[in-house]
């Protein structure tokens, strides 16, 4: 749809992050005041931003519930993610940027970034699949690949695991779960959860790590070979 403006896919792309933050607590719609948080903005832009986008189907709004995206907006959404991941792999892959360092920098690249341009980038970086991060990289259509992995709380113990991707995009973590070796694609074991949101120890490679409860909410494995 060549009338969204560039403010529309930004807010279409906060909105799936928050809904898909969101589903995996078993929620369905996301409040305005999150979404203006995510953005930065006053509650009243958010507003009218999101009658804007309601009138082109994009969303729905059921007052006192909050906002979800239709399968319209969802597509949306993910076309411009896939610009987003596509040029954080760019400048991991091919400029040698840290994967802590290019979140906010892949924002402000991604804006009016051409499909062409996105794609010859993605070329560049190696055809990647995913971002550094290891969220899958939409495909053109704005459909995205499944990725069948579990948060590591929900892991099963002492069973080998890959790590699939984090959650955070917070620089400080990234840098914590680099100098840990907590990565897309290290190998790891879940060996104990303490109780009552206790700490969680863990084994990466051949090394014994221990790591807080919210940190382990910000991680996502699955079954090796699974």
């Amino acid at each position: 749809m060549d009338d969204i403006s560039e403010t529309m896919r930004d807010y279409l792309a906060a909105l799936y992050r928050l809904d898909d933050r969101e589903r995996e607590d078993n929620t369905t719609y996301v409040s305005t005041s999150a979404l203006a948080e995510k953005l930065d903005v006053s509650a009243p832009a958010v507003n009218r931003m999101v009658t804007k986008l309601r009138e082109h189907h994009f969303l729905v709004h059921e007052p006192y519930q909050g906002i979800q995206l239709t399968d319209t907006g969802r597509r949306e959404a993910l076309k411009q993610l896939r610009r987003h991941r596509i040029v954080e792999a760019f400048l991991v892959n091919v400029m040698g940027f840290g994967w802590h360092e290019v979140h906010e920098e892949a924002d402000r690249m991604s804006q009016n970034l051409s499909d062409g341009l996105a794609e010859r980038m993605r070329m560049m970086a190696g055809n990647p699949t995913t971002c550094p991060h290891g969220e899958m990289i939409p495909n053109a259509d704005g459909s995205l690949p499944e990725l069948h992995d579990l948060l590591l709380t929900d892991a099963p113990l002492k069973t080998p695991l890959v790590l699939t991707r984090v959650r955070t995009r917070e620089q400080d973590r990234l840098e914590y779960l680099a100098a840990l070796g907590l990565m897309p694609g290290a190998p790891l074991e879940l060996l104990t959860l303490a109780p009552f949101h206790g700490p969680v120890q863990l084994r990466v490679g051949k090394e014994y790590r221990i790591i807080g409860h919210n940190l382990a909410l910000m991680i996502r494995a699955r079954v090796e070979n699974g």
